[in-house]
């Protein structure tokens, strides 16, 4: 599916391919709630990234998390230096993956017929849990990959 996204000024606009456009899965981290996630989580997708166009690339800078214990995290978050808009993650142990934010993606996405919640362990406490009756729930990271479970559900695109 090809997905075309921007920041909310405008600045920064990129589009990719992705084979899983679908938004499973909401991330309770830390990392992801404090410079992605309203919800108190972030939700990433999964594109191409040699696939990957970008207009405005001067307006992008790159977030390096501090881990728990202390190093800086290899992966590295995109976001408009103007607005402060998440755009993508990237981790150089997947370096054909990219992972955009859905909050980020001007596409209409695919609704996701069940989804994964991950870093349980680590969710902030104001934040509700809403799991259906169908959606996996993970302490941590669960083995499932985004690619598996969009084969699992016969949602590839």
């Amino acid at each position: 599916m090809h997905l075309k996204g921007s920041c909310h000024c405008g600045a920064v606009r990129f589009s990719l391919e992705s084979p899983h456009p679908y938004p499973y899965m909401r991330c309770y981290c830390s990392i992801c709630r404090k410079t992605q996630g309203g919800g108190g989580y972030g939700i990433n997708i999964s594109g191409d990234a040699t696939s990957l166009k970008i207009e405005g690339e001067e307006s992008i800078s790159v977030y390096r998390a501090k881990l728990a214990n202390g190093e800086q995290s290899p992966s590295e978050r995109r976001f408009c230096a103007k607005c402060g808009s998440g755009l993508w993650a990237w981790d150089p142990n997947w370096p054909e993956l990219l992972h955009p934010h859905a909050s980020a993606m001007d596409t209409d996405l695919p609704p996701a017929p069940e989804l994964t919640h991950i870093m349980l362990a680590s969710k902030a406490s104001w934040t509700p849990v809403q799991a259906g009756s169908g959606d996996g729930t993970f302490d941590e990271y669960p083995d499932e990959s985004i690619a598996a479970w969009h084969r699992r559900l016969g949602v590839e695109c």
